[in-house]
């Protein structure tokens, strides 16, 4: 661990605590740091605030009080806690610094970072990469959005390993002097406007993943994304371009295979894959920046077929493709899904209802979908919106299980049973994990 000294005796508040706060609080207390933690939910009701409190530390629940601020010279913030949070801005006024943990764990790894961000496809990437570099020299350690706390194992790497991280907006634009060696930049789509309060500041956040490199760092961008391509080249790392419909010095397709610099590293046909191409060529370029053989290449890129329940194969019945994407719980989600297909799909669309419209899927219900099969409080949203489009083959049903047979019968041979809801799960599932395994359950009934 480097930088040993850097929070010794100094005031930390870490507001919000959870993962990655009762990690924080931990590493910097051992550090030195005089901790304070802080939770809007009352301590008797949170186990990991009973922890800490048992464990010595100075816990303060029900709410975030201004008292907090005496005497504090650094916030360490849960990255959901937005920035207009009274207690935020008035530590703002008064010039505290408010940070996430991974501007912690940059400060003190001794492993190099490589980090992930976009608004979709951050863990399917990820994955892919941390596979794409496992058994190799880079020694990876996934970790960050993806659901280990990046501080964490940050306070254990060594420079022999590699942090590869997947990070949030919310996780970035609490970063100061991060600096990762290769930074990858998906995509940038409206999203968490309700945190961010506009596409501008949600967009400069993601952007803070180029902020601190330098020219011996890469930054891997979507030359397909203006606004990526936008921010990558106002970047002093050196640019690592990739793009699935045009020619860049990077990772690009000519004939059938995907290139990297000139290189020939595996054909598309080969890929067990094929529906998240973007993703693939993005973790391709950090492969071959990683020095991993194409050998290796091939090996994983022909045996990974996703993360769990972002647009996942899951199986095939009599010639029906079915494909999980139960995180899609947003229209941007699902048209990102529906352009990966070119055969005709059948849709699974429905949830919670907050308020929106659907307008945006016209045209994908135009020219993508055979067939729409929705439930949930959205159902009459969605088939209002399949008659703008002309859709007139829709069925309402129940639920995700009664869907997946209904699905099936209406299908045929060669076409996509896709679930991509477009809505949160809550109106009828806890999570969309639980609606996700739903759906794979019902497939495998069939």
């Amino acid at each position: 661990m480097k930088n040993k000294d850097f929070y010794n005796g100094r005031s930390v508040l870490v507001m919000g605590i959870a993962k990655s706060g009762f990690a924080a609080a931990k590493l910097l207390r051992s550090l030195g740091a005089n901790v304070v933690v802080n939770d809007r939910e009352e301590v008797s009701k949170n186990p990991q605030a009973l922890e800490l409190s048992e464990d010595g530390f100075t816990v303060v629940g029900g709410g975030h009080p201004l008292s907090l601020l005496d005497g504090t010279e650094l916030i360490v913030k849960n990255p959901g806690i937005p920035y207009h949070n009274p207690l935020l801005q008035e530590a703002e006024k008064q010039g505290i610094p408010i940070i996430t943990e991974v501007e912690v764990a940059g400060k003190i790894s001794e492993a190099p970072f490589i980090a992930i961000t976009g608004s979709n496809g951050k863990t399917t990437t990820t994955t892919l990469i941390g596979e794409l570099l496992s058994g190799t020299s880079s020694n990876p350690i996934v970790a960050g959005n993806i659901g280990t706390v990046v501080c964490e194992v940050a306070a254990k790497a060594t420079p022999d390993q590699t942090l590869v991280t997947e990070l949030s907006s919310f996780q970035l634009q609490g970063t100061e002097e991060f600096h990762p060696h290769i930074s990858v930049l998906l995509n940038i789509y409206e999203a968490h406007l309700d945190y961010h309060g506009s596409k501008e500041a949600y967009a400069n956040a993601k952007a803070r993943i180029f902020a601190n490199q330098k020219e011996e760092d890469y930054a891997v961008y979507n030359a397909d994304d203006p606004l990526v391509t936008e921010f990558a080249r106002a970047s002093n790392a050196t640019l690592i371009p990739f793009s699935a419909t045009k020619q860049v010095d990077g990772v690009t397709i000519v004939d059938g295979f995907i290139m990297f610099k000139g290189e020939k590293v595996i054909e598309i046909a080969d890929l067990s894959m094929k529906q998240n191409i973007e993703n693939t060529l993005a973790a391709i370029a950090v492969a071959k920046l990683s020095g991993v053989s194409n050998e290796k290449i091939y090996e994983e890129l022909t045996n990974f077929h996703g993360v769990k329940h972002r647009l996942q194969f899951v199986g095939e019945v009599k010639g029906r493709k079915f494909f999980n994407d139960s995180k899609a719980t947003n229209s941007i989600a699902t048209k990102k899904a529906l352009d990966s297909f070119q055969q005709p799909v059948v849709l699974l669309a429905g949830g919670l209802d907050r308020g929106n419209d659907f307008d945006d899927l016209i045209p994908y219900f135009q020219e993508k979908v055979k067939h729409l099969i929705t439930f949930g409080e959205t159902a009459p949203k969605l088939q209002d919106t399949a008659n703008k489009a002309g859709l007139k083959n829709v069925t309402v049903v129940d639920n995700v299980e009664k869907a997946v047979p209904t699905a099936f019968n209406l299908s045929t041979d060669g076409e996509v049973i896709l679930l991509s809801p477009a809505c949160a799960s809550w109106d009828q599932y806890k999570t969309f994990e639980e609606r996700g395994d739903i759906f794979i359950d019902a497939m495998h009934k069939l």
